[in-house]
Order: C-alpha cells, then sequence, then structure tokens
C-alpha cells in the first residue's frame, strides 16, 4: 500500500496488531463465504449476567464518587448565600417589571 501526504492511514490507526479489529471489507468477505456473523471465525463474548452487571455499574459509581472533591462546609454555606441573594434579586427585577407592564397596560386599555 502507498502512503500519500497527509493521509490518515498509519499503524496506530488502523487495526490493531493482534487483528482482533476486522475491516468492513473483512467482514463483508466473511460472511459472503459463509460466516453469518461476519467475526472472522472470532467468538461473540457473552455479557455478563443482569446482576454482575448492575454490581459492576454501582462499584464503578462508588469509585467516582471518590473521586470527587467536596466543597467545605464555609464553601457551601457561601455558595448557598449567593444563589439565595441572586434568585431574590431576579424576583425583584421580575416583580418589578409585571408591576410596571400592569401599571402600563391599565394606562392604555383604561
Amino acid at each position: 500500500m502507498t502512503e500519500t501526504v497527509g493521509s490518515t492511514a498509519t499503524p496506530e490507526s488502523g487495526n490493531s496488531a493482534g487483528g482482533e479489529d476486522l475491516s468492513r471489507r473483512d467482514r463483508k468477505r466473511a460472511r459472503k463465504s459463509g460466516d453469518p456473523e461476519g467475526t472472522g471465525g472470532r467468538k461473540r463474548e457473552k455479557r455478563p449476567n443482569v446482576l454482575k452487571r448492575i454490581a459492576l455499574f454501582y462499584r464503578q459509581v462508588i469509585t467516582e464518587l471518590r473521586k470527587v472533591v467536596w466543597p467545605s462546609r464555609s464553601d457551601l454555606t457561601s455558595y448557598t448565600t449567593v444563589v439565595i441573594t441572586f434568585v431574590l434579586v431576579i424576583m425583584a427585577i421580575v416583580y418589578g417589571l409585571d408591576t410596571g407592564f400592569v401599571k402600563l397596560a391599565q394606562l392604555v386599555f383604561g
């Protein structure tokens, strides 16, 4: 195979060294030769049963939760204060606009 300048066909991006991943062309040839699954003679891996998959999921969730950096009590208090203050300011703005539009509508439509 000849490589052109700027080609993306590199050994790193191609098939794996063991030949485990078959290209689309190889799968098509395997199907034509009598392999209906197109796996090239490889056995399909069976999925673990439901309980094992659920247990694996929960183990992965716990592992990810251990990576979380939890805020300290003072950080949590300051974040909460900022959020409540922001919500109150937005509520005041919306109330002011609503009251203004009501007064304007009463003025225009009597």
